[in-house]
């Protein structure tokens, strides 16, 4: 099985519930880093205690992990997540959610292979490319 693992900057939790609202799903694990067992050689500061060290998330028959990570991450692009469906109503609703406050590359639209395409780079650094077939 081919997965997703985004890794996020201390806004995991905010990165989740845009998804959530984007996609009509629901986070199906998450665990916060305050959860793992003590270990001194690993030690948690009280500042990292609420933060996110593994989620799923259920999408369409896919899974999509994520977590804080403990580096800063930098916003790729060479990679982006890509949804396929035929569902138009879909793919405009996450866009709608997704768009805000991100960097649209390629304006949802008509095209000449499908009903609705576009791709943006949403507030959290992921890549996105929607694409609704005829």
């Amino acid at each position: 099985m081919l997965g997703h693992y985004l890794m996020f900057n201390r806004n995991c939790v905010e990165a989740i519930k845009t998804y959530e609202k984007a996609f009509d799903t629901k986070t199906i694990e998450i665990q916060k880093y305050g959860e793992m067992p003590p270990n001194p050689a690993f030690t948690i500061p009280d500042s990292d205690k609420d933060l996110v060290l593994h989620a799923r998330l259920q999408l369409d028959g896919m899974e999509i992990m994520c977590a804080d990570s403990s580096e800063r991450s930098t916003s790729g692009n060479n990679m982006y997540i890509s949804i396929t469906t035929k569902d138009a109503a879909f793919v405009q609703k996450a866009w709608d959610v997704l768009k805000q406050d991100g960097e649209i590359y390629m304006e949802l639209a008509p095209s000449f292979f499908a009903t609705l395409h576009g791709s943006l780079r949403d507030k959290f650094g992921i890549n996105w490319m929607f694409t609704a077939m005829k």
